[in-house]
């Protein structure tokens, strides 16, 4: 038992959960773990970007790259509240957060000072951010910090991640107590249910009887590290994989049986598979509504015709969209593990499902033959599936690519071609713009030796500039390509397509001229610091991006693309009440054996 002040406390429960990283901006209430900070600068980072929203953005991006959770440190009040958007992009997309927050002192409880919530409760920050945290903590007395912040570090790290809350009178930073050590809360990793002996069995009966099977894998395969299992057990049964774009990577996307994304702007072959499947192993995925084409039978699935074994850490995520003929409860390695044990012994013909996969490969043929001349054509503005196929020639293998949410990021989910898992930042949950410049700094902290590249949309861009300037004063290397259509693009084509075409403020122009309006992006880069490009020829992106990775310093890349080309939508998305739209290639399931 040792007296320490409420902020060392913190401190050195933080390094004790191996916790490297705090990502937050200094406030009146938090000066007193600022000060506690600094003695241990040594040992754990304080990075101070220009918005508590990147803060947090960059603690999720580290994570994802790095499955090591960092902390997130606001003062009371406003910059408490600027988190909510990027912990509820945590929350949805399963990552690992430790926000720590300060209120108002203990002695002002519920007098109304500067800063307090206290309408229904004092210091009631709590009631804010509970909807987008696993469990916020608020310990009133020095003595109570070690406890809360072991229980916060398990409930982040144990089963489903995502981030946790802890609130601090900031008069506990300086207060003391005699308090002992706890034990080490962070069980990321450690901890990995398995499934039963006997549905193992079933797993495998199952899979080894499908004509046509297909795996689906999300977020909860990156997670607990399985690529190589999965890989594995694709391989040894010849079994197809479609993934969601927080398990893109996970299954080399160019291997011959990656299908790539499936929904409204999936892979043609990926939503052929998943509605003439008899059975889909999904494997950490939640058939949300951009997953299964708004769940409309036939669209992407075709459950319950189809047969559906559905793995995940989280309970309450099977059977919330459609019900599994096996639910299975189990960490995604854990339970790869088991059924690659079952394999063997086991009998597995040759050749199979060779017919399954030739007919696969003929609606992979169709596709490539309808998208091919997109990739082909050279025009200014620049055809969006160039920007994605130029990244594809250009990046190394190991790059990380951060996206924003926009039209842009529809592209890459449909052509995307990730080789590695924790290599592909989504905001897919929550969709918050700002995500994808402001988490591609944090994967650069978590992985200095990797290129990392934001691509976002101009919109999103404009929404966290203030990355430029941490970019800089931390010298974070990241290359942010702004995909520059001088528009909301993906909100004014759903103008342009259910409201008869008549596009109102969803465009950027002049509001007297009409003309076409955006700031100058790369030179707003320069007067930042960062070096700044503009492109409006395809035959000059490739070349620009391979000198603005190769240079190793911020850098921003305003590139105009042409708002009026669309991805071309093979499955559905409802937006009711309005009617959905039929896809542009391929149709709805029929039943197998007719002509489709």
């Amino acid at each position: 038992m040792t007296r320490k002040k409420g902020g060392e406390i913190i401190t050195e429960s933080l390094l004790k959960e191996g916790i490297t990283h705090v990502f937050g901006i200094c406030g009146h209430g938090n000066v007193g773990l600022l000060d506690c900070l600094y003695e241990r600068r040594d040992d754990i980072a304080l990075i101070s970007p220009r918005h508590e929203q990147t803060a947090v953005h960059m603690a999720d991006g580290f994570f994802r790259v790095s499955h090591q959770p960092a902390a997130t440190l606001t003062s009371t009040g406003p910059g408490s509240a600027n988190q909510i958007m990027a912990l509820a992009v945590a929350q949805t997309d399963s990552s690992a957060v430790y926000s720590i927050t300060a209120n108002v002192p203990t002695s002002q409880f519920n007098r109304g000072p500067f800063q307090e919530l206290n309408l229904h409760h004092h210091a009631d920050f709590n009631s804010v951010i509970k909807p987008v945290v696993k469990r916020s903590f608020q310990p009133t007395r020095v003595e109570m910090l070690p406890l809360a912040m072991r229980q916060a570090a398990a409930a982040m790290t144990t089963g489903r991640p995502g981030p946790v809350n802890l609130d601090v009178p900031y008069n506990l930073f300086q207060e003391e107590a005699e308090v002992a050590t706890e034990l080490r809360g962070n069980a990321f990793g450690r901890r990995r249910s398995g499934a039963s002996l006997e549905d193992v069995k079933r797993v495998m009966d199952m899979l080894l009887a499908a004509e046509r099977p297909v795996i689906f894998i999300g977020h909860g395969v990156a997670l607990s590290d399985a690529s190589a299992e999965l890989t594995q057990l694709a391989h040894k049964l010849s079994i197809p994989v479609i993934s969601s774009p927080n398990g893109m990577g996970c299954f080399d996307m160019r291997d011959v049986l990656s299908l790539g994304f499936i929904g409204r702007n999936g892979a043609y072959q990926a939503n052929q598979a998943g509605r003439h499947a008899d059975l889909v192993l999904a494997i950490g995925a939640r058939f949300d509504d951009r997953s299964a084409s708004s769940w409309k039978p036939g669209y992407s699935w075709n459950f319950p015709q189809t047969k559906l074994i559905h793995v995940d850490v989280d309970h309450a995520e099977l059977g919330r969209n459609y019900t599994p003929d096996l639910p299975i409860v189990a960490d995604a390695r854990a339970f790869l593990e088991q059924v690659l044990g079952e394999l063997e012994g086991r009998e597995i013909g040759d050749n199979r499902l060779a017919p399954w996969l030739a007919e696969i490969a003929g609606w992979r043929a169709e596709w490539e033959a309808y998208v091919a001349p997109g990739f082909a054509e050279h025009a200014s503005p620049i055809r969006p599936e160039r920007i994605v196929a130029d990244c594809l020639k250009v990046l190394p293998e190991d790059t990380i690519i951060t996206l924003d949410s926009g039209v842009h990021h529809n592209w890459y989910m449909q052509f995307w071609q990730a080789r590695r898992p924790q290599s592909m930042l989504n905001t897919w949950g929550y969709s918050g713009m700002g995500f994808g410049p402001s988490s591609a700094l944090g994967a650069k902290l978590a992985a200095p030796d990797r290129p990392v590249v934001s691509i976002s949309g101009d919109g999103g861009f404009t929404m966290v500039p203030h990355v430029l300037c941490t970019a800089v004063e931390y010298d974070i290397a990241v290359v942010f390509v702004v995909w520059n259509n001088f528009a909301w693009g993906a909100i004014r084509d759903l103008q342009y397509g259910y409201f008869g075409g008549r596009e109102y403020r969803t465009a950027f122009y002049h509001n007297a001229s009409g003309a076409k309006y955006n700031p100058d992006f790369a030179a707003w880069a320069r007067a930042s610091g960062v070096v700044g490009y503009t492109v409006t020829r395809s035959q000059d992106f490739a070349g620009i991006l391979e000198e603005a990775v190769k240079l190793n310093r911020p850098a921003l890349i305003d590139v105009h693309v042409d708002a009026d080309i669309r991805p071309p939508a093979t499955g559905s998305w409802e937006l009711p009440p309005l009617p959905p739209k039929e896809p542009i290639f391929g149709k709805p399931w029929q039943p197998y054996g007719e002509v489709r």
